[in-house]
């Protein structure tokens, strides 16, 4: 098995640009665990395994994990009503968002940019600087001013936005702000040693650059650094900073109950939307933040969440038949779903 993978990786790194670390750990025990390619071209620094990423969506977890522990305090419940809570009035979102159509990309809410509908987040950032954005709050522009898409929970899209929504909730409740909550409550308990929000325009060890292909003035391939193509540090919707082995001792401290209690993170742990109304993809379901593959007796066979940014190409999985997680961390663009397709395909 750990032969098979490794030369999957090789293969990607050699023919699909693939800079970054993969993790495959079956229990406890790591089958595969490999740095490849530069965590910084300019200088030729070598990616490790402590190497640390952006990871893009896959942040959302974090901040699924935040508000699961919040209402299993008795401080939250799935049913609040977001927009009066935060007391944000005169916007086209409903005051019938609740939690759960957040957490569940069924609140209908417009996106600040469309991935769905093939709008690009980096043109987001053509007439505002980027690093005017550093804090949650800052994005209410962003998020408050498009009409709503459908009512909620009269459908499901995928949406950057609620999730910024629900940092807002976090900070609102705990009065704390929402990367020191996380780091706090999340990283810590959870043994991710490594893991945190490490700004682009600061100084921060053992982070790797990330880079977005582009063509160069003679047509051959070229790369150039993604600092301007969203906010310079993470937020409740993407951006955290972690290592392969951080994402897996997040699985596990979930597994675990030591984030939450057991009923808590079943619940987290468990799909409860369809992702869409065809057949052809009714094993598709969406839970608080992680997304599901179910078999045909409806048990879940995967669960796991990915990312994708300018640069920034992630994935973690967890697989229960097997008790594997596997986590691809990349830090310029690479296909690292079909890498994850060919590695589930030999370890099951």
């Amino acid at each position: 098995m750990n032969n098979a993978v490794l030369e999957i990786l090789n293969q990607f790194h050699t023919e699909s640009d693939f800079s970054g670390v993969c993790l495959v750990r079956l229990g406890d025990r790591d089958i595969v665990h490999q740095a490849f390619g530069l965590a910084h071209r300019g200088f030729t620094i070598p990616n490790e395994l402590t190497t640390r990423f952006d990871i893009a969506s896959v942040t959302k977890l974090f901040t699924a994990a935040a508000v699961m522990q919040l209402i299993d305090q008795g401080k939250l419940t799935l049913d609040a009503r977001v927009m009066p809570l935060l007391a944000i009035e005169g916007t086209p979102i409903s005051d019938d968002v609740t939690l759960f159509h957040c957490l569940t990309h069924t609140s209908g809410i417009a996106d600040d940019a469309d991935e769905e509908a093939g709008e690009d987040y980096e043109l987001l950032f053509v007439e505002k600087p980027n690093y005017a954005i550093r804090e949650t709050k800052d994005f209410l522009p962003q998020c408050t001013e498009k009409e709503p898409n459908f009512a909620p929970g009269e459908g499901v899209r995928y949406n950057n936005c609620a999730f910024v929504l629900l940092g807002l909730v976090i900070e609102k409740v705990t009065d704390m702000p929402y990367r020191d909550y996380v780091k706090h409550h999340i990283f810590a308990p959870a043994g991710m040693e490594s893991a945190d929000f490490c700004a682009m325009d600061g100084v921060c060890a053992n982070l790797a650059e990330h880079y977005k292909q582009v063509e160069g003035q003679n047509g051959e391939k070229d790369w150039r650094k993604n600092v301007y193509s969203y906010p310079p540090i993470g937020s409740p919707d993407g951006g955290a900073t972690v290592t392969a082995n951080d994402l897996a001792q997040f699985i596990r401290a979930i597994r675990d109950n030591r984030l939450m209690r057991s009923a808590a993170s079943r619940e987290f742990l468990s799909p409860h939307i369809k992702q869409d109304e065809d057949p052809d993809l009714s094993s598709l379901w969406n839970g608080f933040g992680f997304e599901f593959e179910l078999d045909n007796n409806g048990e879940t066979t995967m669960l796991g969440k990915d990312g994708i940014n300018a640069g920034v190409a992630s994935i973690c999985t967890y697989h229960p038949p097997s008790d594997t997680t596997i986590v691809i961390l990349a830090n310029q663009d690479c296909d690292v779903w079909e890498m994850h397709k060919e590695i589930v395909k030999v370890v099951g």
